[in-house]
């Protein structure tokens, strides 16, 4: 049954008065009636680990290396993230519902040691910059039946809620589509910045998630001090979970070749080529200037489903910087590393001939583009138009940006890779 939202025209500029359904604001005024007075407080790691482990029904987290970034995550979100009632609710049942989907996929290893010797095939890495045409080519190299994408039901619990494998199927899925009807519920805005759908492709990034050492935080939350915390850490260790989680999954989805995407990577692209040395790594180019304040668009209105004090010139402040540092690790590693594991795709010819393209990535990964292939990506393709839930409205403006300052301080990236003013 498809998933009722409300139509939205254009996404709003306004991003300091978030757009909410009218039992929503009633309820940030009054606490959310029903729900248990602890979850409007303060969190706390070890409650938190307390009540994963409750949920979950397991006690063994393996290595607790993940406890320290979870444990500064917390620190951030009690002094500088300002969520509104049902926003600490929101983000304190997602932590501790990461935490239980990461002490399942531990059980689940310690139970199947054999998966460790799991191959990965060749596969490819979408690792461009955010918006920037990621979603939509990963959607259709994902169309590919010989492909292995991860779905978003399978990045929200990757490990099996029970031993029968279709009452599992049906709780994962049941479990996603809530989610979805949730923040389309809460946010009907949001879908037209960024589908998030049960079954779709999803990135990978909500692997790192259950690590708590990822980007995301910082796109839903105002959390400045984890940001520059996680900026100076090691993320080997994530990066090797994800590698087993992709291993964990094939054992329950087959696929000859995984497709994975999350403009994350384009930071951390030194532990791509290491982690995975069967990867082809694409990376999507397009105008710095707008792509930015798309991307400045979607973390505004991605904090004001949680808070009510969102400033959009302090995204702008925290996430130019992040940009400008990722854009120059990215190129630093790009000029260090063989080229043959590297494949640039333009925007705007992404835009224009999707399939040629495509044909470009599957040739440089070795893997065959066949007609079945094509025909998967063109019925794709035909499925998901431009603007299906509405149009992305965004401005520099908005954010207290100009086109010359923010030229000087990305325009090297624009030169590197000879990307035309949009």
């Amino acid at each position: 049954m498809a998933i009722s939202r409300v139509k939205v025209e254009a996404t709003s500029t306004d991003y300091a008065h978030p757009r909410r359904p009218l039992p929503v604001r009633l309820l940030n005024w009054i606490g959310c009636a029903g729900v248990p007075r602890r979850y409007f407080g303060e969190l706390d790691a070890e409650q938190v680990v307390s009540n994963a482990r409750a949920k979950s029904g397991l006690v063994d987290c393996g290595d607790e290396w993940f406890l320290q970034p979870l444990t500064r995550l917390i620190d951030a979100i009690n002094a500088e993230a300002q969520l509104n009632a049902l926003g600490r609710v929101i983000q304190r049942t997602r932590i501790e519902d990461l935490l239980a989907a990461h002490l399942r996929v531990q059980a689940y290893m310690q139970a199947h040691p054999d998966l460790e010797d799991t191959p990965l095939e060749p596969m490819i890495v979408i690792a461009g910059l955010q918006r920037t045409g990621t979603t939509t080519l990963h959607r259709l190299i994902a169309s590919d039946p010989k492909m292995r994408a991860l779905l978003a039901w399978e990045a929200m619990n990757p490990a099996p809620l029970s031993d029968d494998p279709d009452t599992d199927l049906a709780l994962r899925r049941r479990q996603s589509k809530q989610a979805e009807k949730m923040l389309a519920y809460l946010s009907p805005e949001f879908f037209a910045v960024h589908p998030v759908e049960h079954e779709a492709p999803e990135e990978d990034v909500l692997i790192l998630d259950q690590c708590f050492m990822s980007q995301s935080w910082e796109v839903l939350m105002n959390v400045p001090s984890f940001g520059k915390w996680l900026e100076a850490q090691d993320h080997r260790r994530a990066y090797e979970y994800l590698r087993q989680v992709l291993k964990l999954l094939l054992g329950f989805r087959a696929g000859k070749h995984w497709v994975l995407k999350t403009p994350h990577h384009s930071e951390y692209l030194d532990l791509v080529l290491k982690v995975f040395p069967q990867a082809t790594i694409v990376l999507t180019h397009r105008d710095p200037l707008v792509s930015t304040t798309s991307f400045l668009s979607m973390v505004a209105h991605g904090r004001g489903v949680s808070s009510d004090l969102v400033d959009a010139h302090r995204v702008a402040d925290q996430w130019v910087s992040k940009i400008e540092r990722l854009m120059h690790r990215s190129i630093d590693v790009r000029r260090r590393a063989d080229p043959e594991r590297f494949v640039d795709v333009s925007y705007y010819s992404l835009l224009k001939d999707p399939f040629e393209e495509m044909r470009r990535i599957y040739a440089r990964a070795g893997i065959p583009f066949t007609q079945e292939a094509l025909q998967a990506a063109q019925s794709t393709a035909r499925a998901n138009p431009q603007h299906r839930y509405g149009r992305h409205r965004y401005d520099l403006a908005s954010f207290g940006l100009d086109k010359a300052s923010l030229d000087r301080r990305l325009g090297f990236y624009r030169e590197e890779y000879k990307i035309p003013h949009e």
